[in-house]
């Protein structure tokens, strides 16, 4: 099993402030991402709601979320992100990346492109009248 690191380019959701280019350790198993602590807050990124979250090992910790605009491979979207503390690292999340439209490969640890797909709702045309009539008479 390899690890993967990839670049990524972050700001502030409304697009204002400086850009920061932060490598990030991808984390397919981690739901959202994590942003060190001098990263946030060179970004001003505010804490929105608290959320429990639970270590490897069991322990429940309390951690501030935010949104963050990131732009990994040309593509770009803000994504929630926990506001890391004094000694977290920075953590790319299965949130972050599916909101790009990324994964990761298992077998080969590369970030690629998902295939986006889409269901289409069939239509069934219907005489409305005849609706409209079947449902009274149900009652």
């Amino acid at each position: 099993m390899g690890v993967t690191y990839v670049q990524a380019r972050l700001r502030k959701p409304d697009g204002r402030r400086p850009a920061r280019n932060v490598r990030f350790l991808v984390d397919s198993g981690a739901i959202y991402s994590v942003l060190p602590e001098e990263i946030w807050r060179s970004l001003r990124l505010k804490p929105e709601r608290q959320v429990e979250f639970t270590l490897a090992d069991g322990t429940p910790i309390e951690r501030s979320v935010s949104e963050c605009r990131f732009e990994i491979r040309g593509e770009a979207a803000t994504s929630p992100v926990v506001l890391g503390e004094e000694r977290d690292g920075a953590l790319l999340g299965a949130v972050t990346l599916e909101t790009l439209g990324l994964m990761l490969n298992p077998l080969t640890r590369e970030i690629l492109p998902v295939r986006m797909p889409l269901a289409r709702l069939r239509s069934f045309p219907m005489d409305v009248a005849a609706a409209v009539n079947a449902t009274r008479a149900a009652f």
